[in-house]
């Protein structure tokens, strides 16, 4: 699919994203993949469909916010060190650039993302 044209809708939840395993480094357990499709550019912000399989990796993270529409995970705030978060669908979350995180997906997680 190529990015959404004004007056276009796409389904989120059913749109086919082709993954591929997680850089070595950034896996703790399992051999999680991930995969991501860019639906629109506004400005400098995109706005895609994210998806991790269950496994746990780390990552330093955008500027972003997201809405969980399938799936589990518990993301871990490494640093700055902050509570970590349970989310599924309907979880809205903010990430911050340089935020350092590990998550871990228990059930296929996929989101929407603007970054």
């Amino acid at each position: 699919m190529s990015e959404l044209a004004a007056g276009e809708a796409a389904d989120a939840a059913a749109l086919p994203l082709v993954h591929e395993p997680l850089p070595a480094d950034e896996v703790l357990i399992g051999r999680p993949t991930a995969a991501s499709l860019a639906l629109a550019t506004l400005g400098d912000v995109e706005v895609g469909v994210w998806e991790m399989t269950p496994g746990t990796a780390s990552d330093t993270e955008v500027d972003e916010v997201f809405v969980v529409i399938s799936g589990h995970a518990r993301i871990e705030f490494v640093e700055p060190t902050l509570s970590a978060i349970e989310v599924g669908p309907g979880s809205v979350v903010r990430l911050a650039e340089g935020q350092r995180t590990t998550w871990t997906v228990t059930e296929t997680l996929r989101k929407v993302y603007i970054a």
